[in-house]
């Protein structure tokens, strides 16, 4: 099944999220819109940057939300500059990393950061949408088994069987069948590994995030939180395999934070040097 969203309804869903989320009803709102800080979509529907209803906004929700900002009277299209979807397109594909459909660039005009955000969880976890409803929201319980079509005429029969403990890493060892085959891989667990010292991963669609590329031992960090660099020039030495690998800067810009320290032991892809560019 798809869902289409469009920028009202999501606005829409947010605002309710919101209000559930704070214990609001229809008076309370009213009541305290004046001092709570409403999701950006919330704002921007006020402002009118959606259009505007035929009878207006209802007041003075609409004052107490924009607390004295001028909301806009024309359509909110006229005053933006034509956009080249192919152009649009070419970058996106750029960035991600795959080939993109015609409702994907539409999806990246409308809602840029939500669909970077997808795109980069899409990455980490694959192509979920091929997961049914119930396995993506909750996950399988022990013995349960799912059943995902990968393309056409081709099926996997997954059966969840059992999860290990919790390693010095944060992770455990799920266990399950796949075609009947017993397979297992370790995932992290954010909960229990709340008070564990676990780094980030290197984000591949950002050039600035730079990343360990093998398992090893930092041997030497070239350069210091603040520090102005240039591409190719090096941000850190590993040692990996026996053999040392100088990592060098992918782009000119800030050092914005150090993950690793000198003599640090590192997984392939976890985050060392975050790069802000110029």
């Amino acid at each position: 099944m798809k869902c289409l969203v469009t920028p009202s309804s999501k606005t829409v869903g947010d605002l309710a999220l919101f209000m559930v989320q704070n214990k609001l009803d229809k008076h309370s709102i009213l009541e305290r819109a004046g001092e709570l800080s409403f999701p950006k979509s919330v704002v921007e529907l006020f402002e009118g940057r959606l259009g505007q209803p035929p009878y207006g906004f209802p007041e003075p929700l609409r004052s107490k939300v924009l607390r004295g900002k001028t909301g806009i009277s024309s359509r909110p299209g006229e005053g933006l500059p034509p956009l080249d979807f192919d152009a649009l397109q070419k970058e996106l594909e750029e960035k991600h990393g795959r080939e993109l459909r015609d409702v994907d660039v539409m999806s990246a005009a409308i809602f840029p950061t939500e669909f970077d955000n997808f795109e980069q969880f899409r990455q980490k976890f694959g192509p979920v949408s091929h997961l049914s409803t119930r396995a993506f929201l909750v996950g399988l319980n022990v013995a349960d088994e799912t059943h995902v079509e990968i393309e056409k005429g081709k099926t996997l029969a997954i059966r969840y069987l059992a999860t290990g403990k919790l390693n010095e890493k944060g992770e455990r060892e799920m266990f399950f069948e796949l075609n009947g085959q017993v397979r297992s891989i370790f995932v992290q667990d954010k909960e229990a590994a709340k008070n564990l010292v676990v780094r980030p991963r290197a984000n591949l669609s950002d050039k600035g995030s730079v990343g360990s590329p093998m398992p090893g031992q930092i041997l030497e960090i070239s350069v210091k939180e603040g520090d102005k660099v240039s591409a190719k020039q090096t941000l850190f030495v590993l040692s990996a395999m026996k053999m040392e690998m100088v990592v060098e800067a992918p782009i000119s810009g800030k050092i914005r934070k150090i993950y690793a320290s000198k003599k640090d032991k590192v997984e392939g892809g976890e985050l060392i040097i975050e790069i802000e560019k110029d």
